[in-house]
């Protein structure tokens, strides 16, 4: 079936310059961005998530850019609905939009929307959210990595909340949550063309290492000391964010934090490339290929 609309979706791993592309790709065909970036909502993180600065954001409009409190629970099922909302509006003014990010789970809602999930036994959350609090996340961890082995290895592994969804899922219904992700995928109306970006590890991780120095030099440790009241939103339990935190609560020296985060940045960036080199349907760039990028994806709208 063919569609006259055409979402340009842009992956890959952090610090590789999906930004600058979604903007080059944006000016050359007039049209709008939507963030897929699930730390880059919330309007009180700003250096951490390496947000587009002014500058960025004045070349092209963008949407879902501080958009939310971290006081306020965005799900993925949020995005689908909220998102689909917002291409349809961009949509009557252009044939095509750009959508751009590396949560793989948010990308994948809007693309292929999420399945119906099943009820939730509350005394088993509840369960499962105090054996976090007394026996951390190592235990739950466990737990789940021997009942759905599957959903473990594609999701972030150091964030409680999914590790406890994937849980309850199980303990209340007997089937693994693995096995209702996109079991179907639902029919959009508009063309998807994927576009990839990725480059040697060794000059990645360069990127990673100087990136993460920029938002030191940047004010990172007072971005963070300012967000310490909503410390407890699950939206600071995250990299960049917790290891400052156990910087100020003396678990850690300024250098091992600021040595933590590239690490764990490294590590995330991994288990993304690891997430989207899963989908078959993605077409994969070098960073500085957009004019070829750009020839790419006129040639697949022109021929569809």
């Amino acid at each position: 079936m063919l569609h006259k609309k055409t979402l340009i979706s842009i992956v890959g791993p952090t610090a590789i310059g999906k930004t600058a592309l979604a903007i080059q790709l944006a000016q050359h065909f007039g049209t709008e961005i939507i963030s897929a970036d699930s730390r880059q909502f919330f309007k009180e993180m700003a250096i951490g998530t390496a947000k587009p600065d002014a500058e960025e954001l004045a070349a092209a409009k963008h949407h879902f850019i501080d958009s939310h409190s971290v006081s306020q629970l965005f799900s993925t099922g949020d995005f689908e609905v909220e998102g689909l909302k917002t291409l349809n509006g961009i949509f009557q003014n252009h044939d095509v939009a750009i959508m751009v990010g590396g949560s793989g789970l948010y990308v994948n809602a809007l693309i292929n929307g999420l399945d119906e999930m099943p009820d939730i036994d509350l005394s088993i959350r509840e369960k499962l959210n105090k054996q976090f609090e007394e026996e951390g996340l190592a235990a739950i961890q466990t737990q789940l990595a021997a009942l759905d082995p599957e959903y473990f290895a594609k999701v972030d592994q150091q964030n409680p909340q999914r590790m406890i969804r994937g849980l309850e899922v199980f303990l209340s219904t007997g089937q693994k949550l693995s096995s209702m992700l996109s079991a179907t995928k639902k029919e959009r109306p508009f063309n998807i063309i994927k576009i990839g970006l990725n480059t040697d590890r060794a000059v990645l991780y360069d990127r990673i290492n100087r990136r993460v120095d920029k938002m030191v030099a940047d004010g990172l440790l007072e971005e963070v000391r300012s967000l310490t009241p909503f410390k407890q939103f699950n939206a600071l339990n995250t990299v960049g964010y917790s290891e400052i935190f156990d910087y100020f609560d003396g678990k850690l020296s300024l250098d091992e934090a600021i040595a933590a985060i590239k690490q764990n940045t490294r590590r995330f960036a991994k288990r993304q490339l690891t997430w989207f080199r899963r989908d078959e349907e993605i077409n994969w760039f070098e960073p500085q290929q957009g004019p070829e990028i750009i020839g790419f994806v006129e040639n697949r709208i022109n021929n569809k």
